[in-house]
């Protein structure tokens, strides 16, 4: 499944509960974004990984090698996103 796919499936799922918890939709869409966006990367799906393979012409297994710091560092930036706030919704706050 792709990402608008995905959040149109799982946005109304977790949107109440977002809510409940006090949560910004705001901050809940970037880090849902971000985080579908590292599933986009991560095998066994990546789709990208598959582009990358086929543009590259390598094999998938060396571009998942390659890929792992990559990966690494997208879920840096989602956890740093996840718990600190301000990271996701500095722009907004400055409209």
């Amino acid at each position: 499944m792709d990402n608008i796919s995905s959040c149109l499936i799982l946005t109304p799922v977790f949107l109440p509960i977002i809510t409940g918890i006090g949560m910004s939709p705001v901050h809940f869409g970037i880090m849902m974004t971000v985080a579908l966006a590292i599933g986009f990367v991560t095998p066994p799906y990546g789709v990208n990984l598959f582009v990358a393979s086929a543009v590259a012409k390598l094999k998938i297994e060396v571009v998942s090698k390659a890929a792992i710091p990559f990966i690494l560092a997208m879920l840096v930036c989602l956890l740093l996103i996840a718990f600190i706030e301000p990271i996701s919704m500095l722009l907004v706050w400055l409209l």
